[in-house]
């Protein structure tokens, strides 16, 4: 009876297990399938150059509004694509563009920063850092995509789907007037600042 009493414990506990694993296995295989497609699709990445006409767009910033592109005509524009929110290089950038702001307005320009994270995530990266710009979300790297700043990227060995870190100031007439594809984010910002004061 002792033996008995024995084998039905260690078969009510391999049981137990065995419903663990599956249940372990059906909560992480949606999170799984989420985050594939969560990633927008592999492209060829475009090449814009400058002197041509930067794409149009129209996206969901900060506040939850839509942006369009077209109504940014008559003025420079800065469109910053950066991998990720609150982050360290992405928050040197932000800060950077944040501190050089008031200059940059002064000289009559509009920042814009793009990311393939959330409005959610992009309202908390803004309160923590008090970002005075609007970020746009580009979770479907549509913005992305269209500027060739979304593309396969290499990190120790891996290859995966991600956000390059590019700038470009688009001139008053929609036209690209300078294109930046190797950015320190330290110092980008009185870079940017220069070329928007020499255009």
């Amino acid at each position: 009876m002792a033996e008995s009493k024995k084998s039905k414990a260690a078969a009510k506990t391999t049981s137990a297990k065995t419903t663990s694993a599956k249940t372990t296995s059906a909560k992480t295989t949606p999170a799984k399938a989420s985050a594939a497609k969560a990633s927008p699709p592999a492209a060829a990445r475009v090449r814009l150059q400058v002197g041509e006409p930067a794409p149009s767009f129209s996206a969901t910033i900060t506040d939850g509004s839509t942006i369009h592109s077209k109504d940014l005509l008559g003025k420079p524009v800065v469109v910053y694509f950066y991998p990720r929110d609150d982050t360290p290089g992405c928050t040197k950038e932000a800060c950077g563009f944040r501190d050089a702001h008031a200059d940059l307005r002064k000289a009559g320009a509009v920042v814009l920063g793009v990311s393939a994270d959330p409005v959610k995530s992009h309202v908390k990266f803004t309160d923590k850092y008090q970002l005075p710009f609007a970020l746009i979300s580009d979770p479907e790297a549509t913005v992305a995509q269209a500027f060739g700043a979304w593309g396969e990227k290499v990190f120790m060995g891996r290859r995966y789907l991600g956000m390059h870190r590019m700038t470009f100031l688009v001139g008053g007439d929609g036209k690209i007037l300078r294109i930046w594809d190797a950015v320190k984010p330290e110092t980008h910002a009185a870079e940017v600042l220069e070329a928007v004061r020499s255009a």
